[in-house]
C-alpha cells in the first residue's frame, strides 16, 4: 500500500483506476498466500499453526499499522485522502489483528479451540490421529458443544467434511447425535404429550399429533422463523436502493462518499441474508430429523402392541409405508412450514419497495399477485388428488412386491413367477396412471409460477402507462429485482399447498394407525409366583379372534393346570388347538370369563419365527450368556452337530426369516430360545412335526421329560405317541375342550379322541405289515417309565445339518449391503439421461431453457435501455411500444418455460417407468440364490424408496441443475458487459467453489449412501418385529426390541444430520465467495468515471448481481443434491444386472405336450453345490426313481433330501451329472417347461392375499367345476362352501385367516388340479394331524396311482408304504431298495428308523391293543 503517485492526484480519474486495480491484485495475492500457507498446515495435522505462517501474520500487522500512519500524516499535510486508502488501512488492520491473535494464541492445544478454526476446515485437523481413540460410535456430534463462531460458520462440520476427503466415510467415522436431537431424547416428549392430551380413551387425532410434534421441536420452530423473518427484510434491501444506485451513477450524490455507504448497506445486507437463510434451512432440517425419529420410534411400538383384528386391517406392507414414507414426509415438511406467513410477509414488503417508485400502480401489482396465487388453487387440489390416489396405488403395489419376496421359493417351484410379475407390474400401471396425471399438473404448475414475475411485471407497467406514471429504469430495475424476489414465494405456493395437503394426508394416516385397538390389557390376570399352587386357571372363557363376529372361536372352556403338570393338546385341523394356546398368551381378545396366570410364562410358535442376526443372539434372546446352561440347552436340542457343520458355528449370521437354514433346525433353533429363557410356563405349538422321528424323540425326550421335567409344560401335538406321557390330555372340537383326562380314561370315553388314535393305529398296521418281524417293545405307561420308554441311544451321524443354506464355508450368507463408493459414475448419468427415447428430448429441453433465458434478459434489458435514467431525459422510445415489445417478449419466454416443463416430466415419467420394468423383470428372473442372500428390506428399499426418488423427484434435479447453470451463464453475461473486469475475481473465485465442491463432495456423497444404507435395517426390524410380534410379547421382550429400534432409528438420522449440515458448511462457504464478486463489482462501478458505462445497464448489471450468490449456491447445492439422489438410480441398476437364471422357455429344446409320459427320474452320478467355493452338498448320487411308483427319500436332517428336490426343479444347477426325466436332459429344456410340468406340496404351506380361487389357480387355467371338483377331493369343499363368497371368499395376508393345516390342504387342492405325471410332497404333512394325513395319503394313492410321487417324510408312516425307498446320508445314496428288503436286513439304517419309530410309538400301541 505504496504512496507512490498519491500527491499527484487523486482526480486523475485513469490513476484511480489503476490504483483500484493494483488493490485487488495486492488483495487476491495475499489471500492466495495465505490459502496455500493454511492447507499446508492442514496437511500436517500439527497443534500450532506454522512459524512462517505466524510471522507472515505479524508482517501483515505491522505493514498495516505502517500504512496507516503514512495516511494520517498524509491527511494532516492536504486535508484530503481517497476514501479508498481509509477503507483498505481499515480492512488490513482489523484483518492482520485477527490473524495475529489467531497465530500466537488461537491453537495452543488439542482441544477444539473454535476461535481459529480456519473458515474452510474447522477445528479438525486430523480427526484419526488425534482422536484414535473416540469412534463416531462413541463421540457425540461437535454440534453439541460448538462456540458462537463455529455455529455461525458451520465451522463443527470441518472435521468430519476434512476426514471424508481423506478416505471414504463409514458410519463408525459419524458422530452421535447430541442427547437433544437423538430419538432418545425427542421421543419421550412426543409420547408423553400424546399421553397427557389423549386422557383415558388413548385415541391419537390428527390434531393431538401435529400438537405433540409442535410441542417437541418448538425451539427450533421459533429460531428458524427468526431467521426468515431477518432473510426476508434483508433481502428486500438490495431492490430498495437499486434505484438510489442508478441515480448515484448517473451523477446525483445526495452527500460524500455516498458510493461507498450503498455498497456496504448492499454487502452487509446480503451477509445478514445469507448468514440467515443457511442457518433457516438448517434449523427447519434439524426439526424434522427429530420429529421424524419421534414418530418412526412410535409407530414402532404401536407395532408391538397391536391386537391381531387391527393387525389383519392392515398389512405389514403398509404399516412399513407409514415408517418408511409417511413419517419421512412428516419430517420434510420443516422446508415448508413457514412459507404461509412468510408469503405474506415478502408481498407486503414488495409492495412498500413498488410504492416507493411506481405510486398506484403498485396496486395493480397486488391485483396480479393474487390472481396468479388463486389460479393455483385448482391446480394445488388437482395434485393433491392425484398425490393420494398415487400413494394408495403404492401401498397395494408394495404390498404385494412384499408378498411376493416372501414366497419367491413357490413361485419359481410352480412356474408362477412371471405371473405375479405381471400382477405387480397391473398394478404398477395403475400407479403409473396417477403418476402421469400428477407430474402433467405440476408441469403447469411451473409454466404459472415461471411466468408469474412476468405476468406481473406487464400488469404493472401497463398500470403505469395508463396512470400516467413516469418509467425511469432506476425505477424499473428495483421493480424487476421486487418481482424476482416475489417469484421465489409465488413459485412455492403450489409446492407450500401440497405439501401441506400430503403432510395432512401423512398425518391422518398415522393418527389413525395409532389410535388402533392394542392387545386387551387385562385378558390375563397376573398373580404372583408361589402364591398358589395354580399356574393356569381359565374359568367360562370365551374368546373370538374377530370381536365383532357371532360366533367365539373358543367356547366355555374350563381349564385348571397345577405347577409342574404336562398337558398335551390334540384335536383334528382347525379345531382351536393353536387358539387355546393364544388365550393363555393373551394374544386371543376374550369375549368373557377368567384368565389367571402365575409365572413367566415361554413360547414356540407352530411356524417358526428367527430373527435374522447370529444363531446365539437367537438363543440367548437379550439374556446373558451362562455357558453352562448354553451347552445344556444346545445339547437337548441336538443342535450341537449343526453347528459344528457351519463354517462360523453359533456365530454363523441367519438370513432373513431364518432363510439358510432347514425347517428342522429354526424349529429346533426356536426351542432352544425358549429353553433358554429358564420360565416357568412353557408352551408348545406343534414344534415337533418339522422334525424327523428321530430327532422328535431325541427334543421330547431331553426337552419336555429332561430339562423342562419341574416345569408346566402344555404341548399341542399331532403326533399321538407324544400323549400318553402327558398328566392331561385335552381334545379340541369346534372350538371346545370335548374330552379332558388321562390317556387310557378318555380313550375308553369318547369318540373324538379314538378318531385320532384310530388314524395312528391304522398307520402303525401299515408299518407293523410292512415290518418283517421289527420287534415292538410294550412298555408301561405311567410318568415314572416314561422317559425311559422314549430314551434310545444316540447314533453316531446324528445331526449332519440341513446344508440347504447358500452359505460359504468362509462368508456368511448375508452380506453387508453393498455400496458403491467414491463418485457416482458419469455412466450412471448417462444411463438416466438416455433411457428415455434414447435421451432425444435432452437437447430440446436444453434448447427451451436458453431461449427463455435470453428472450428473459432481452425482456429486461430492453426496459432498461428503453426508458430514460432520470425524468429530465427525453424517452428513446414510445410508452405504446416499450410495453408491445416487453410483452412479445415475455409471452416467448413463457412458452419456452411451458415447453421445457412439459418436455421434462415426459422424459422422467418415461425413465422411471422403464427403469421400474427392467428392475423387476431383473428381480424376478433372478436365481434363488439371491432373494437367499438378499433381505427383501433391501430390494423393497429400491422398489419403494429408491422408485420415489427416480418417479417424482431426480427429473427436476435434473432439470435444476442444468437450469441454474445456464441461469449463472447468463447473469455472467449480463454482468461482463459492463464490467468485463469483474472476471479478475470471478475466474478465482469460481476455481475456489469447484475446490470445495470437490473438497466437499466425496464427504457428501457417501453420507448419503450411509442414509440409504442405514434406512433398510430400521424397515427390516420393524417387519420382522410384527412378524413375530406374539412371541416377543410371550417372552416380555417388548422393551428389548424398542431399544434395538431406538439404536437403529439414531443411526439412520446421524448420517442424514451430518448431511444437512455439511451442504450448510458448504453454501456458507460458497455464499461468502459470491458475495467478494458482487462486493467487487459494485466498488468497480463506483470507482468508474461518470459517462464511462450507461448507469441503465450498470443497474441492471446489479439488479442481476443480487441474484448472483443466491444462484450460485443454487447451482452448487443442485449438483450436490443431485449427486446425492442419483444415488437411488444407482442402486436401481444394480439391481438390472443381476445375473438371471437359465432362460424359462428353449425354443430349440420343448418338450412334447404329454412329457413327461412315463415319470421315470434317471439320476446319474449328480454332484451339487450351493456357491463354486462351496463344498458339494451332494457328492455322486446315481439312481432310477420309476415311472409311476411311489418313492420314500429319508435321511436324517442335513442328508441332502431337500437339495435333491431342489435340483430336480433346478432351483440349484448340477455341478455334475445330470438328471434325465423320461430320458430328457433336465438341464437342456427351458424352466417353466420343466417347472410347470411337476408339482410339489412344499413344506411350508404358503397362501396368497386374495381369493380362493386366485390361491388354487392363479393362473386361471381352470373352471369353476374343477376347483370344487379338486376342494372336495382334498376335504375343503365344505369349509369353502360355508364361507360367504364361496370361492371368492378373502384370504388375508399370508393366509393368516386360514390354519397352517387348512393351508397344506389348498396346496394339496393345488396339485390335484394340476394333475402332474411327477409328484414331490416336501415334508407335506409335518402340520397336520395323523387322521388328517392319513386323508392326505388316500387322496394321493387314489388320484395319483400312475404318477410318479416322491415324498420326503418325517413320519417313517409316510414312507413305509413306498415303492422304494431312497436313504441319504452325507451327500451320498446310503441305501435304495424296496421298504420290504431294507426291513428283512436289520443291520440297515432303514430298519434302525423304523425300530425308533415303532418303539417310541410302542406305549400307545399297546393301548391301542387293549381297545
Amino acid at each position: 500500500m505504496t504512496m507512490k503517485g498519491r500527491s499527484r492526484g487523486s482526480g486523475s480519474s485513469d490513476e484511480k483506476i489503476l490504483t483500484s486495480l493494483d488493490l485487488g491484485i495486492k488483495t487476491l495475492a495475499w489471500l492466495a498466500l495465505y490459502a496455500y500457507l493454511q492447507s499446508q498446515f492442514l496437511k500436517s495435522g500439527e497443534q500450532k499453526y506454522p512459524l512462517s505462517l505466524r510471522l507472515w501474520w505479524a508482517l501483515l500487522v505491522l505493514v498495516s499499522c505502517y500504512c496507516l500512519v503514512i495516511d494520517l500524516i498524509y491527511y494532516k499535510k492536504y486535508q484530503t485522502l481517497s476514501t479508498l486508502f481509509w477503507l483498505s488501512d481499515i480492512i488490513s488492520i482489523v484483518m492482520g489483528i485477527f490473524f495475529f491473535f489467531v497465530g500466537f494464541w488461537g491453537k495452543k492445544d488439542g482441544k477444539d479451540s473454535h476461535l481459529q478454526e480456519p473458515l474452510l476446515n474447522g477445528s479438525a485437523t486430523n480427526v484419526r490421529e488425534s482422536n484414535k481413540a473416540i469412534k463416531g460410535d462413541e463421540a457425540v456430534t461437535p454440534y453439541a458443544n460448538a462456540s458462537i463462531f463455529s455455529i455461525i460458520t458451520f465451522s463443527w462440520m470441518g472435521p468430519l467434511v476434512s476426514l471424508g476427503f481423506k478416505k471414504t466415510l463409514d458410519l463408525e467415522d459419524v458422530p452421535q447425535l447430541a442427547n437433544f436431537d437423538s430419538v432418545r431424547g425427542a421421543f419421550p416428549i412426543l409420547n408423553n404429550k400424546l399421553e397427557s392430551d389423549g386422557g383415558v380413551s388413548k385415541r391419537v387425532t390428527t390434531l393431538m399429533l401435529s400438537k405433540g410434534l409442535i410441542f417437541m421441536t418448538w425451539r427450533e420452530i421459533s429460531l428458524s422463523a427468526v431467521y426468515v423473518l431477518v432473510y426476508t427484510l434483508a433481502s428486500y434491501v438490495g431492490p430498495y436502493l437499486i434505484d438510489t444506485f442508478v441515480q448515484y451513477l448517473n451523477g446525483r450524490r445526495n452527500f460524500e462518499n455516498e458510493g461507498f455507504v450503498l455498497v456496504f448497506v448492499f454487502f452487509i445486507a446480503k451477509v445478514f441474508e445469507c448468514l440467515s437463510q443457511r442457518h433457516w434451512f438448517f434449523k427447519v432440517q434439524q426439526a424434522g430429523f427429530r420429529a421424524r425419529a419421534a414418530l418412526v420410534a412410535k409407530i414402532y411400538n404401536k407395532g408391538l402392541t397391536l391386537s391381531c383384528q387391527s393387525k389383519q386391517g392392515h398389512t405389514s406392507g403398509e404399516i412399513i409405508n407409514f415408517m418408511s414414507v409417511d413419517a419421512e414426509r412428516i419430517g420434510d415438511f420443516g422446508w415448508y412450514l413457514h412459507d404461509p406467513w412468510m408469503v405474506i410477509l415478502q408481498v407486503g414488503l414488495a409492495l412498500v419497495v413498488l410504492y416507493r417508485n411506481l405510486g398506484l400502480a403498485s396496486l395493480a401489482t397486488l391485483v396480479a399477485t393474487v390472481v396468479v396465487m388463486l389460479a393455483n388453487v385448482p391446480l394445488g387440489s388437482l395434485q393433491e388428488k392425484f398425490q393420494d390416489k398415487l400413494m394408495k396405488s403404492k401401498d397395494k403395489r408394495m404390498k404385494a412386491t412384499s408378498e411376493v419376496l416372501r414366497n419367491m421359493r413357490i413361485l419359481k417351484l410352480q412356474a408362477w413367477e412371471m405371473k405375479f410379475l405381471s400382477k405387480i407390474l397391473e398394478l404398477r400401471n395403475v400407479e403409473t396412471g396417477w403418476l402421469k396425471k400428477y407430474v402433467y399438473t405440476s408441469a403447469v404448475t411451473t409454466f404459472v409460477f415461471w411466468g408469474a414475475p412476468t405476468f406481473i411485471s406487464v400488469v404493472t407497467f401497463g398500470a403505469c402507462m395508463v396512470m400516467g406514471i413516469p418509467l425511469e429504469s432506476g425505477k424499473i430495475l428495483s421493480a424487476l429485482a421486487t418481482f424476482r424476489i416475489l417469484q421465489g414465494p409465488i413459485y412455492d405456493l403450489p409446492d407450500t399447498i401440497s405439501m401441506i395437503v400430503q403432510t395432512k394426508v401423512s398425518l391422518d394416516r398415522i393418527a389413525s394407525f395409532l389410535s388402533l385397538d392394542d392387545l386387551q390389557p387385562d385378558v390375563i390376570e397376573r398373580l404372583p409366583m408361589g402364591s398358589s399352587d395354580t399356574a393356569i386357571e381359565i374359568i367360562d372363557g370365551n374368546f373370538c379372534w374377530d370381536l365383532s363376529s357371532a360366533s367365539p372361536t373358543l367356547k366355555d372352556i374350563n381349564l385348571r393346570v397345577s405347577h409342574g403338570m404336562r398337558i398335551a393338546i390334540c384335536g383334528t385341523v382347525g379345531s382351536g388347538k393353536s387358539s387355546l394356546l393364544s388365550c393363555i398368551l393373551g394374544e386371543l381378545p376374550k369375549v368373557s370369563g377368567i384368565v389367571r396366570l402365575s409365572g413367566r410364562k415361554s413360547y414356540v410358535a407352530q411356524s417358526p419365527w428367527i430373527q435374522s442376526g447370529k444363531i446365539e443372539e437367537n438363543i440367548l434372546f437379550g439374556n446373558d450368556m451362562d455357558r453352562q446352561h448354553y451347552e445344556r440347552v444346545l445339547e437337548a436340542c441336538s443342535l450341537k452337530k449343526d453347528l459344528e457343520i457351519l463354517s462360523h458355528g453359533d456365530q454363523t449370521i441367519i438370513g432373513e426369516r431364518g432363510i439358510n437354514l432347514s425347517g428342522g433346525q429354526k424349529q429346533r433353533i426356536q426351542i432352544a430360545r425358549a429353553l433358554y429363557q429358564d420360565a416357568d410356563i412353557y408352551l408348545f405349538d406343534d414344534p415337533f412335526s418339522a422334525v424327523d422321528a428321530h430327532t422328535g424323540t431325541h427334543l421330547f425326550n431331553e426337552c419336555i421329560l429332561g430339562l423342562l421335567d419341574s416345569k408346566t409344560v402344555i404341548y399341542v401335538t399331532h403326533q399321538v405317541e407324544f400323549l400318553p406321557i402327558a398328566d392331561l390330555i385335552l381334545v379340541m372340537k369346534d372350538g371346545r375342550i370335548s374330552q379332558a383326562g388321562k390317556y387310557n380314561d378318555i380313550l375308553k370315553s369318547g369318540s373324538d379322541f379314538m378318531e385320532l388314535v384310530g388314524a395312528h393305529k391304522e398307520a402303525l398296521s401299515a408299518l407293523d405289515s410292512t415290518k418283517a418281524g421289527a420287534t415292538s417293545v410294550g412298555k408301561d405307561s405311567d410318568r415314572g417309565n416314561a422317559k425311559n420308554s422314549l430314551q434310545k441311544k444316540e447314533s453316531r451321524n446324528d445331526q449332519n445339518d440341513e446344508r440347504d443354506d447358500a452359505m460359504g464355508t468362509n462368508g456368511q450368507l448375508i452380506q453387508e449391503e453393498e455400496r458403491e463408493k467414491g463418485r457416482v459414475g458419469l455412466s450412471v448419468y448417462w444411463k438416466y439421461i438416455t433411457t428415455a427415447f434414447g435421451g432425444l428430448l435432452v437437447p430440446f429441453i436444453l434448447l427451451a431453457q436458453i431461449l427463455f433465458q435470453v428472450l428473459q434478459i432481452g425482456s429486461n434489458y430492453w426496459m432498461a435501455w428503453a426508458t430514460p435514467v432520470s425524468k429530465d431525459a427525453v424517452p428513446l422510445v414510445g410508452s405504446f411500444t416499450l410495453i408491445i415489445v416487453y410483452v412479445a417478449l415475455s409471452i416467448g419466454s413463457s412458452l419456452c418455460i411451458l415447453a421445457r416443463a412439459s418436455l421434462l416430466v415426459t422424459a422422467g415419467y418415461k425413465t422411471a417407468t422403464m427403469l421400474f420394468n427392467k428392475m423387476h423383470k431383473c428381480i424376478f428372473r433372478a436365481p434363488m440364490s439371491f432373494f437367499d442372500s438378499t433381505p427383501s428390506g433391501r430390494i423393497l428399499n429400491r422398489a419403494s424408496t429408491d422408485q420415489s426418488a427416480v418417479d417424482l423427484n431426480i427429473p427436476s434435479l435434473v432439470g435444476n441443475f442444468a437450469f441454474s447453470l445456464i441461469q449463472l451463464l447468463g447473469i455472467i453475461a449480463v454482468m461482463s458487459q459492463v464490467a468485463w473486469q469483474v472476471f479478475i475475481v470471478f475466474i478465482p473465485v469460481i476455481a475456489i467453489c469447484i475446490w470445495l465442491q470437490n473438497y466437499y463432495i466425496r464427504s457428501a456423497r457417501e453420507l448419503s449412501r450411509l442414509v440409504g444404507v442405514c434406512k433398510a435395517p430400521v424397515i427390516q426390524h420393524f417387519s420382522e418385529t410384527l412378524s413375530g410380534s406374539s412371541t416377543i410379547r410371550s417372552f416380555d421382550q417388548e422393551s428389548r426390541f424398542r431399544d434395538t429400534s431406538m439404536k437403529l432409528i439414531d443411526a439412520y438420522s446421524r448420517p442424514k444430520f451430518h448431511t444437512s449440515g455439511a451442504m450448510e458448511w458448504l453454501c456458507v462457504r460458497l455464499d461468502i465467495l459470491s458475495l467478494v464478486t458482487f462486493a467487487f463489482s459494485l466498488i468497480f462501478l463506483i470507482m468508474i468515471p461518470e459517462g464511462t458505462i450507461d448507469p441503465s445497464v450498470a443497474g441492471l448489471a446489479v439488479t442481476y448481481g443480487l441474484n448472483l450468490n443466491m444462484l450460485q449456491s443454487w447451482v452448487v447445492r443442485n449438483l450436490c443434491s443431485l449427486e446425492n439422489r442419483i444415488i437411488s438410480v444407482e442402486r436401481i441398476l444394480q439391481y438390472t444386472s443381476i445375473p438371471s437364471e437359465p432362460p424359462l422357455v428353449v425354443d430349440s429344446s420343448r418338450p412334447e405336450s404329454q412329457w413327461p409320459s412315463n415319470g421315470e427320474i434317471n439320476i446319474q452320478n449328480l454332484q451339487v453345490r450351493y456357491a463354486p467355493h462351496m463344498p458339494l452338498v451332494l457328492r455322486g448320487i446315481s439312481c432310477t426313481f420309476f415311472g409311476g411308483k411311489r418313492t420314500g427319500i429319508v435321511g436324517r436332517t442335513g442328508s441332502g433330501k431337500s437339495t435333491l428336490i431342489q435340483t430336480l426343479f433346478r432351483i440349484v444347477e448340477p455341478a455334475d451329472g445330470q438328471i434325465l426325466i423320461d430320458t430328457t436332459n433336465i438341464s437342456s429344456i427351458g424352466l417353466h417347461d420343466l417347472r410347470s410340468r411337476l408339482s410339489i406340496i412344499p413344506q411350508d404351506p404358503t397362501m396368497f392375499e386374495g381369493t380362493v380361487r386366485s390361491n388354487l389357480d392363479p393362473l386361471e387355467e381352470y373352471t369353476d367345476e374343477q376347483i370344487w371338483e379338486a376342494l372336495d377331493k382334498c376335504q375343503l369343499g365344505d369349509e369353502v362352501r360355508k364361507k360367504e363368497g364361496k370361492l371368492d371368499s378373502a384370504v388375508s395376508e399370508n393366509g393368516e385367516n386360514w390354519s397352517v393345516g387348512q393351508r397344506q390342504l389348498v396346496c394339496l387342492g393345488r396339485v390335484l388340479l394340476k394333475k402332474s405325471k411327477i409328484l414331490v410332497l416336501d415334508e407335506a404333512t409335518a402340520s397336520v394331524d395323523t387322521a388328517t394325513d392319513n386323508l392326505i395319503q388316500q387322496t394321493l394313492r387314489k388320484h395319483f396311482y400312475d404318477s410318479t410321487v416322491i415324498t420326503i417324510a418325517h413320519r417313517i408312516t409316510s414312507v413305509v408304504d413306498s415303492d422304494m425307498v431312497l436313504l441319504l446320508d452325507h451327500g451320498l445314496v446310503k441305501e435304495y431298495d424296496s421298504p420290504k428288503m431294507l426291513l428283512e436286513d436289520k443291520s440297515s439304517s432303514f430298519s434302525k428308523l423304523v425300530a425308533e419309530y415303532s418303539t417310541r410309538s410302542s406305549s400307545s400301541n399297546e393301548n391301542l391293543i387293549e381297545i
